[in-house]
């Protein structure tokens, strides 16, 4: 049986494409109230008219997560639309090779670095923050924050993702204590090899792009690239009431790769 996320108001960052997309389409195909927020425009309305379409509720809010004002109006958006904000799926975040291909310490610039840091941080420090207020009101509040298995492992020409993941793994545990004193939850789930708009963008930027997808499925110990729903039915546990004894976890979504340290074809197993 599906989890139960019917009725809940479930506010996506990030939501236009990849797995905040197939999270939408999933919460809201179970009967969840989901606000999508995104700066892809085209694709975010889109998405929104297809959710209805299927006779799913949902609306979409333009806004950019680095900045507090558009933050604090996405808020009282998404509560005036649906009558609060019971979850925040902090999904937003961009990788450095969607911005340049100088991807190594000496070349990359510290307006890359500070770039990412400030999306994928800084952003989720600041959607907490605005969201907090409407959490509070909730009887079914959490965070569900967006990590990587970079928060986790090295990768190369990973720098400024990698650290910024790692940083929203611990911002998670940090808030999980601050605010269970209000009932709010906090997780957070690592994603391995997802196929996504940021990972087509990696390998892209990557000097072998064949190579670089094999290398990333090569760990996996269930020999393919996973899926974005794969992601969203996680995101879907942790905002049910199924999860309520669950709070400050991480969560890896990876295939198994960091369950070893071997490669498939060890195994006798082929992508």
């Amino acid at each position: 049986m599906a989890v139960g996320v019917e009725g809940l108001k479930i506010l996506i960052t990030g939501g236009a494409v990849g797995i905040g997309a197939g999270t939408a389409r999933l919460a809201a195909s179970r009967g969840a109230c989901v606000t999508v927020s995104d700066v892809n425009d085209e694709a975010g309305e889109a998405l929104v008219e297809e959710i209805r379409a299927a006779d799913g509720k949902a609306i979409y809010c333009h806004a950019d997560v680095t900045d507090d004002k558009a933050v604090s109006d996405l808020m009282f958006r998404a509560a005036d639309a649906f009558g609060g904000i019971d979850v925040l799926h902090n999904n937003a975040g961009i990788h450095e090779s969607m911005l340049t291909k100088e991807l190594t310490l000496e070349t990359m610039t510290r307006d890359i670095f500070e770039r990412v840091m400030n999306t994928n941080v800084t952003g989720v420090w600041l959607c907490a923050k605005y969201a907090l207020p409407y959490l509070r009101e909730s009887r079914s509040a959490s965070i569900i924050n967006a990590g990587s298995t970079s928060s986790i492992s090295g990768y190369p020409q990973c720098q400024a993702y990698g650290a910024s993941k790692g940083a929203v793994m611990q911002l998670t545990k940090m808030l999980a204590v601050d605010l269970a004193p209000d009932g709010i939850r906090v997780n957070c789930y690592c994603p391995g090899s997802i196929h996504t708009q940021i990972v087509d963008k990696f390998l892209e930027a990557a000097p072998d792009p064949e190579l670089m997808l094999n290398t990333m499925t090569l760990t996996h110990l269930i020999p393919r690239m996973g899926k974005p729903v794969d992601v969203a039915e996680i995101v879907c546990f942790l905002a049910s009431p199924e999860s309520s004894f669950v709070n400050g976890a991480v969560w890896t979504i990876d295939g198994g790769s960091l369950a070893w340290r071997g490669t498939n074809d060890m195994l006798g197993m082929e992508a």
